[in-house]
């Protein structure tokens, strides 16, 4: 009998670590907080290729002359990118030393690691810009035959909804955290991608687009008890600045 109650007891903490094991790790704007690495540089996606993570985000913005360049922010080194031509902010490099990627420089160093690339496409004012923008990256992506490699965010619904028209077949997450898993599924956007106070808000969401058949990411989360209180929440997705601690507690 307590050969039994021991032997159901190590089958309960095996599911148990099972269940754990299903969150994966993304590298927020890539493994940056590591020597020689810079945000959203080609060093910092080899780096998040290195850890063995499930993914490495990064971010798209598009130069005044139409060039797709990987970058945070919508200025860089004190040029506004959209109001920029390419040609003046090549000549910038990263503080690593790095020239400033461009997309197709980006996916063509993606294609030779092993890791997901989760490619945020950020926001803009006019809609015509935002539409070209993701018509731009989607045909790339495909180009270069990465359409199972490339998974898409966007604060913007118009470019969720844009990338649905364009790229029905991908991962396709929304960001703003406005809206349940329900409404963005008769849109046909299969993933939500929330800031982790809006997940604390709403945990019934998680639940919620797992029924219906869709992927919970949660960013940006650097706080231990925070990384352990969404594994046990059964997100599938944690993006972080840390991603070495959520690897810890999956271990």
């Amino acid at each position: 009998m307590m050969k039994r109650i021991i032997l159901c007891a190590v089958a309960l903490v095996c599911c148990i670590i099972g269940l754990q094991a299903q969150t994966q790790i993304i590298a927020h704007r890539g493994f940056w907080k590591t020597e020689g690495s810079v945000q959203n540089s080609i060093t910092a996606l080899e780096k998040a290729t290195q850890g063995k993570f499930y993914g490495s985000e990064f971010d798209v913005q598009v130069t005044l002359d139409g060039k797709l360049i990987v970058n945070h922010d919508s200025k860089f080194q004190g040029f506004v990118i959209a109001e920029t031509p390419f040609s003046k902010l090549k000549k910038i490099r990263l503080n690593n030393g790095e020239k400033l990627p461009t997309l197709k420089k980006y996916l063509k160093e993606g294609k030779k690691q092993d890791i997901q690339l989760i490619l945020e496409i950020k926001s803009h004012k006019d809609k015509k810009v935002e539409d070209k923008v993701a018509s731009d990256v989607v045909k790339m992506v495909k180009k270069m035959g990465l359409e199972n490699q490339v998974e898409y965010i966007a604060f913007s619904l118009n470019i969720c909804e844009q990338l649905v028209k364009l790229t029905p077949e991908s991962k396709i997450a929304y960001l703003n955290g406005d809206l349940a898993p329900a409404e963005l599924k008769k849109k046909g956007i299969n993933g939500i991608d929330y800031n982790q106070k809006v997940l604390f808000n709403h945990p019934e969401w998680v639940e919620e687009a797992h029924k219906l058949g869709m992927k919970v990411n949660v960013w940006t989360v650097n706080k231990v008890e925070d990384m352990q209180k969404f594994i046990d929440m059964g997100v599938d997705y944690i993006t972080t600045d840390h991603p070495l601690e959520v690897q810890k507690l999956l271990e």
